[in-house]
């Protein structure tokens, strides 16, 4: 705690230096006075006292400005993890506790970066090194270029071209450089046409599916982007596929709500817990790494989705279904923001 700390102001901080400052001198060449020393050497003397508690009031006043600096300094160097010491009611304590917001901003926005570079370089690294092998093998003969080999081929070039897709998707969505298409558009049509894409991919890829589709009432109709709502509906039903065990079903409902249109995808997968509802959403976050690195999932989907909904004033949650599985609950106005 600095000495002047209490205060509110720099202005009365300023003022109570000044204050002391003559109220210093004064008492000092009143005393040196009485005692009987000479004028001019009191007067010497009371100023060195005066500019001493000057000096010392006014470092608890200037001291987060010189940490600011030393902090600024340190993160053009890269360390993001200083921090100054906002113990004042001033001005200067605003900013410092501004200064500490920021920097803990800029730590974050620099640990998402790393993250970013560590995940797109694995997630690159995987369709890249089956590709090669396969590659490899036939150009060594070891195998013959038969329809086996050239559909795992595809299989990961499709995965590499998903990736880049959706780190294209992400990054303008972030930037705001996609504007919302806004127009009305029949929700129960809109999901028709997602479950038709989501079934075909599960029939070429596993067992298939059930999916079924509830729209309450039949001609519910909302204002959005149909083309950005598709997306966000295709990312949650490829969720909800990859996770369902062969055979399951997975059920699509849309509903009118006083405050607008609440859609939800279930499925009968393993569930998500509590403690990891919140992180789904989080770039390349996955509650299962191993599994859905191996379906070819990039754990982009559930990021692009939070992104299109908030876009249009809404909301998307992740919930446990009843007796299992994950229920996926967004919900947009009846007019997009």
């Amino acid at each position: 705690m600095r000495p002047l700390d209490f205060l509110s102001s720099i202005k009365i901080k300023l003022g109570a230096v000044i204050v002391a400052a003559v109220g210093v001198t004064i008492v000092v060449v009143a005393l040196g006075v009485r005692a009987g020393f000479n004028l001019a050497a009191c007067g010497i003397v009371a100023g060195a006292v005066a500019l001493l508690m000057v000096q010392l009031l006014a470092r608890g006043m200037t001291s987060p400005l010189r940490e600011m600096a030393d902090a600024a300094s340190g993160m053009a160097r890269g360390d993001y993890e200083r921090r100054v010491t906002a113990t004042s009611r001033d001005e200067v304590g605003e900013l410092a506790r501004a200064f500490n917001s920021m920097a803990s901003e800029l730590a974050e926005v620099d640990r998402l970066r790393r993250d970013l570079v560590a995940n797109v370089s694995h997630e690159l690294r995987t369709p890249i090194s089956a590709l090669q092998a396969v590659l490899e093998n036939l150009v060594d003969g070891v195998e013959p270029p038969d329809p086996a080999a050239l559909k795992t081929m595809l299989v990961q070039v499709e995965r590499l071209g998903r990736l880049v897709t959706q780190l294209l998707d992400l990054s303008r969505l972030e930037s705001g450089a996609v504007p919302l298409q806004l127009a009305p558009f029949k929700v129960g049509r809109l999901l028709d046409q997602a479950v038709r894409e989501s079934t075909l991919h599960s029939q070429t890829t596993r067992q298939p599916i059930e999916i079924s589709v509830v729209v309450e009432p039949p001609d519910l109709e909302v204002d959005g982007d149909a083309e950005r709502v598709h997306q966000v509906v295709t990312n949650l039903l490829d969720n909800a596929v990859r996770h369902s065990p062969s055979g399951g079903r997975v059920l699509v409902k849309a509903s009118a709500e006083s405050a607008g249109i609440r859609f939800e995808v279930i499925d009968e997968g393993p569930g998500i817990t509590p403690e990891e509802a919140h992180r789904v959403f989080e770039r390349f976050y996955r509650t299962d790494s191993a599994r859905s690195g191996s379906d070819g999932g990039t754990g982009l989907g559930l990021a692009i989705a939070r992104w299109i909904v908030e876009l249009h004033g809404g909301s998307i949650r992740a919930e446990q279904a009843a007796p299992s599985g994950c229920r996926m609950v967004f919900e947009l106005p009846l007019r997009a923001a």
